[in-house]
């Protein structure tokens, strides 16, 4: 009994507690000014109003890591210059872990924060400042009450001298473009800015306005892409059968060698090469780019695994099912693009092809499962050295596969009635539209299963949480094709280590597992200086005389000091596929190419 009664009195102080503290929630006001006077020198000044406020302290946060880049990359590391104020005056503060201020608010309503940021690292995922633009990646610019994720709040922005334009897909205030509302942290955090100078292409489909904002320049042709990323956008609906979005931005840098993008809710940052618009590999795969990117909209952003949601900003947000949220769309990427009709059939299976090389040719494909290369994505793929190829599967190019042949497969017992679309559409309908959730791992099984007429724990035992190299004949053979490899029946000679040009030295960078390097014990790091008492400098040329067997003495520099190494040649073990048409293909085959192609 008095059990009972202990337990209703903590349920009524906690009830009162959360009520009272809801109450003064309710009359708080977050509001930011963001200032550029040292735009030169990579800063941006912060000044975080808050007000209503009704307790002893109140701690500010800065989020650790990015959603949609799994690396914890300590954000707080470039905050400096903190200072708290109410009425004027300094009151205490101070950091109580890596990212965490407490400001001292007893007796106090409102008070003014401010600090400086350095953002000098032009990526999709973090903050980039020059005197010419500004990317505001939101994660790493702007701190947060603790508790009050949920809480709106006002952005100001004041734009260096000369920039006149704002990119982002948070929405103005009063018509303001400099003046943005972000309804809680989970959507500004969600939400990147870019100021500057951009040059900005608008065009609608279908009733939602997109706009792209090119930043750094470039040779593309404007008309050319407003049609072809209106074809891909249109073929993404169709797989999901609406847009979740009003409005949607596309933030893209030019700059002379980039690369990557990165997911938003109603957005996406992608980087990309500003002379390569105009070469027609290199504008395929900008629309291999924004392809990818876009389809997160969905997959991921919405229909997303059950860990990804709400968000952790303190610590790693662990999933195994990053191979569905990247590698599937990775594998949309390129059939979306093929069917826009901008890739033709044949480049479609080249980059195939090249996902299947990969991944056979990957000594980590026999170490790393799917699933815990999705898990470990936080401390293996962001993180990676010498020995990454070694111990490492990428969730992108095998679960590219993986989406592959569950297409192949569906198509095929569906009698080209269902594909892998219908998969997503029904998995979006079901758990983000109808459940409001993410799913669990056997959830989207079962949902692959309701398509594919089977139980897929084969697939799943040797394929995902498995290390068994993947079946492609059968797979390919569903539409008529086969693989052949090129570099069948080779006898080649391979030392096995990888070497990049460095200023004509021979130092090596990696060595494959399982390699004669490996096995006989030459080091990353070792520069190779001889073979068999004779200098060399074109290695390749020099093991192309040899063959598997012969025995040779690699002499290298280890920390300076030199070393003759016998070493026992191995046979090149390396795989090159194609993908080429069987003679005779069935009707059957025939009738899955046609959908799985889009052929007319």
């Amino acid at each position: 009994m008095k059990s009972k009664i202990l337990a209703i009195i903590i349920c009524l102080i906690v009830y009162t507690m959360n009520s009272a503290t809801g109450k003064a929630l309710n009359h708080i006001n977050i509001s930011y000014i963001v200032t550029f006077p040292e735009a030169q020198a990579h800063y941006t000044e912060i000044e975080m109003d808050i007000t209503g406020l009704d307790q002893k302290f109140l701690d500010l946060k800065m989020p650790v890591w990015t959603p949609g880049s799994y690396l914890v990359r300590e954000f707080s590391k470039n905050v400096e210059s903190f200072t708290a104020t109410s009425d004027q005056r300094l009151i205490s503060s101070g950091k109580i872990s890596k990212n965490t201020w407490r400001v001292n608010t007893e007796g106090r309503t409102a008070i003014k924060v401010k600090y400086k940021v350095y953002a000098f690292e032009l990526s999709v995922r973090t903050s980039y400042i020059d005197a010419a633009h500004a990317f505001l990646s939101s994660t790493s610019i702007f701190l947060y009450p603790d508790g009050l994720l949920h809480h709106p709040s006002t952005i100001h922005l004041v734009p260096y001298k000369g920039w006149t334009k704002v990119s982002t897909s948070l929405e103005p205030v009063n018509g303001d473009p400099f003046t943005l509302h972000a309804p809680d942290y989970d959507i500004l955090f969600d939400s990147p800015i870019e100021l500057g100078n951009q040059d900005v292409i608008e065009f609608d489909v279908d009733g939602v306005h997109y706009q792209v904002a090119m930043s750094g320049g470039g040779n593309y042709d404007r008309e050319r892409l407003k049609i072809d990323m209106a074809k891909i956008i249109r073929k993404e609906v169709a797989i999901y059968g609406e847009n979740p979005n009003k409005r949607y931005v596309f933030i893209v840098h030019n700059t002379s060698r980039g690369g990557g993008g990165l997911e938003h809710l109603s957005s996406c940052v992608l980087g990309a090469s500003r002379d390569n618009y105009a070469n027609e590999r290199g504008y395929q795969g900008f629309l291999e780019l924004v392809a990818h990117e876009h389809f997160h909209l969905w997959n991921v952003k919405r229909l997303r695994p059950i860990a990804l949601g709400p968000f952790d900003y303190d610590n790693e947000n662990y999933t195994t099912n990053l191979w569905i949220a990247e590698g599937f769309t990775a594998y949309y990427q390129d059939i979306v693009v093929r069917r826009t009709q901008n890739y033709s059939p044949q480049t479609y299976l080249e980059a195939l092809a090249a996902d299947i090389n990969y991944v056979a040719n990957a000594p980590g494909s026999r170490v790393q499962s799917l699933a815990e290369a999705s898990f470990d994505a936080w401390i293996k793929l962001y993180r990676p050295n010498e020995n990454t190829n070694n111990v490492t599967i990428s969730y992108y190019n095998k679960g590219s596969i993986i989406a592959l042949l569950f297409d192949l497969e569906i198509i095929h017992v569906s009698k080209a009635k269902y594909s892998l679309d219908d998969v997503m559409r029904y998995m979006y309908e079901t758990y983000y539209k109808g459940k409001s959730r993410g799913y669990t791992d056997a959830e989207f099984k079962a949902g692959v299963e309701k398509f594919a007429g089977r139980s897929l724990d084969d697939v799943y035992a040797k394929y995902v949480n498995g290390l068994e190299d993947v079946d492609y004949e059968y797979y390919l053979n569903l539409a008529g094709y086969h693989l052949t490899d090129e570099l069948a029946g080779n006898n080649d000679a391979a030392l096995g280590v990888g070497i990049p040009a460095n200023n004509g030295k021979l130092l090596v960078s990696s060595v494959v597992r399982n390699s004669a390097a490996w096995i006989d014990g030459i080091n990353v790091n070792d520069e190779i200086t001889a073979i068999d008492s004779v200098k060399v400098t074109d290695l390749n040329a020099v093991i192309g005389t040899k063959k598997p067997g012969d025995k040779v003495v690699v002499s290298v520099l280890r920390d300076g000091l030199p070393l003759n190494l016998p070493v026992t040649l191995l046979k090149k073990n390396l795989v090159k596929y194609k993908i080429e048409a069987l003679e005779q293909a069935t009707a059957q085959q025939l009738l899955v190419r046609k959908k799985w192609l889009s052929l007319q």
